[in-house]
C-alpha cells in the first residue's frame, strides 16, 4: 500500500483543535448546554445566573464589578471604550502583536486619539517606556493605558504588576485596561492585587466554552469614570448589567440561555480544581511544550517566538519554521493526524510567502498531559514525514517535565 493510499487513514477518530481559541469544550460543558430552552422570566435560570457573578470574580481575583455581553472579544473591547472614554479622548496603546494593534485600531475607529508604543512581535511591554511616556504627558491627556496581557498572535506575556508600578511611579491617573482574552483562567492574573481597572475577556479560551460571551471586569475607579460620561450607547452600558434591578438587564434583553448553563459547568470545573491549580497545570503543560521545542530547535529549523521563558504565555506558544514549512506541517497534521494547529496571525501578511513560516500551538482551558503529549508526538511525526531537520529526544524531554511536575505535586 502506497503513501497516497494511506493518506488520511490516521486522521480518523476524534479530531483535536490545538489552536489558541476556540479551545476544546469539555463534554461536561456541552452536556450542560444540551437542554431544552428554559424559562427566561422566572425559575431555575434566574437563580443560576446569580451564582455566576461571584464565581467569575473568583477567577479574576477581584471584588469589583462584572458585566456579561453577548459578544466576542472585539465586542468586549468596544464595551470597555464605550463605558470609559468619549470621542477625542486619548489612550496609550502598548502593542506586542496583532491583537494590540487591533485594539488600538478600534480606539481610532471610535473617535479616540491613540498614542502607540509598539514593542514588536517578539518582546513584552517594557514598563520603563510606559513610565517615560506617562511622565511626558504633562497635561494628563491620556485617559487610559491599553495593555495586552497575552497577545495571542505572538504569545508575548507582559508583566502587569510592573506596568501598574510604572504608572504609579509616574503619578499618572489613567485607567489601566488589560486584554486578558487569551490569558484568562490560563496565566496567573490578579485584578485587585495588581491594580487593574478594566479586564476584557471572552468565553472561548480559558473558560472552556464556545465563542459568544464577552466579559468585562471593572474597578470602582472605572465605574466612577463611567458615571462622569454624558452619554453611553445603551447596549454597551455596563451600569445595569453589573447591578441589574431586573433579570433581563444583565443582558439588555433576552439572556444567552445555553451559554449561561455552559458557563455554570465550566466555572464548577475551574473551582473544583482550584484557580491556583488551574494556573499550575497550564504552567506545567506549557513548560513541556517548551522543552520539546527547545530540543527540536537543535536541528536548526524550528524556533519559539519568545526567547525568554519569562515572557511566554502559558496559554499559547508561537513558533516558526522556514517558509513554507509551517503551513506544510499544519496541512500534514490535519490530513494525517487529526490535529489542527493555529496559523501565524500577524507575523506576516497572508499575501507574503513568509506567512507560511509561522504557526501556533494552543494549550488553554480543557487540556491535560495526554492531549499535549499527543500534539507534540503528532508534530514530531509530521516533521519526520516532511523531512524537516529537528533535534532528537523532544518527546522524552516533554515527558520528563510532566513527570517531574507530578512528582512535585503540580
Amino acid at each position: 500500500m502506497g503513501i497516497s493510499d494511506t493518506q488520511g487513514a490516521l486522521a480518523g477518530g476524534r479530531s483535536y483543535l490545538a489552536i489558541p481559541g476556540p479551545s476544546v469544550v469539555p463534554d461536561r460543558v456541552l452536556s450542560a448546554m444540551h437542554r431544552a430552552s428554559p424559562n427566561i422570566y422566572q425559575g431555575a435560570l434566574i437563580d443560576m445566573v446569580d451564582t455566576l457573578i461571584p464565581d467569575l470574580k473568583r477567577v479574576a481575583r477581584t471584588d469589583a464589578h462584572v458585566a456579561i455581553y453577548m459578544a466576542n472579544g472585539h465586542g468586549a473591547w468596544e464595551a470597555a471604550f464605550a463605558n470609559t472614554l468619549a470621542p477625542g479622548d486619548t489612550v496609550l496603546a502598548l502593542v506586542t502583536g496583532r491583537f494590540g494593534l487591533g485594539w488600538s485600531q478600534m480606539a481610532r475607529d471610535m473617535g479616540l486619539e491613540v498614542e502607540t508604543i509598539d514593542f514588536g512581535r517578539a518582546s513584552p511591554i517594557d514598563p520603563a517606556q510606559v513610565e517615560a511616556a506617562l511622565r511626558a504627558d504633562k497635561d494628563r491627556k491620556i485617559k487610559a493605558v491599553l495593555a495586552t496581557h497575552v497577545d495571542t498572535s505572538t504569545s508575548a506575556l507582559s508583566d502587569m504588576p510592573a506596568i501598574r508600578a510604572a504608572m504609579d511611579a509616574s503619578g499618572h491617573p489613567a485607567l489601566l485596561m488589560a486584554d486578558c482574552i487569551a490569558s484568562f483562567a490560563c496565566d496567573r492574573f490578579e485584578m485587585d492585587a495588581w491594580g487593574v481597572d478594566v479586564i476584557v475577556t471572552g468565553s472561548q479560551k480559558g473558560l472552556m466554552m464556545p465563542p459568544g460571551l464577552g466579559l468585562l471586569f471593572f474597578s470602582e475607579k472605572a465605574a466612577e469614570v463611567r458615571r462622569g460620561l454624558s452619554r453611553v450607547s445603551p447596549y454597551w452600558d455596563w451600569t445595569l448589567r453589573a447591578n441589574p434591578e431586573e433579570f433581563y438587564q444583565y443582558f439588555f434583553g433576552t439572556a444567552p440561555t445555553h451559554h449561561l448553563y455552559g458557563m455554570r459547568a465550566a466555572l464548577d470545573m475551574i473551582h473544583e480544581e482550584g484557580v491556583e491549580a488551574v494556573w499550575a497545570r497550564h504552567d506545567l503543560l506549557a513548560r513541556a511544550i517548551w522543552a520539546a521545542s527547545d530540543v527540536w530547535s537543535e536541528g536548526g529549523a524550528l524556533r519559539m517566538n519568545m526567547a525568554n521563558p519569562a515572557h511566554r504565555s502559558r496559554a499559547v506558544t508561537a513558533l516558526s519554521l522556514p517558509a513554507p514549512g509551517a503551513s506544510d506541517l499544519r496541512f500534514w497534521l490535519e490530513a494525517n493526524a487529526g490535529v489542527t494547529l493555529g496559523v501565524g496571525l500577524g507575523m506576516a501578511e497572508p499575501s507574503d510567502p513568509a506567512w507560511h513560516g509561522f504557526f501556533r500551538i494552543g494549550h488553554m482551558g480543557h487540556v491535560n498531559a495526554h492531549m499535549v503529549l499527543g500534539v507534540l508526538a503528532s508534530i514530531e511525526a509530521g516533521m519526520s514525514a516532511l523531512k524537516m531537520p529537528h533535534g532528537q529526544g523532544a518527546l522524552g524531554a516533554a515527558a520528563q517535565v510532566i513527570a517531574e511536575g507530578q512528582a512535585q505535586g503540580v
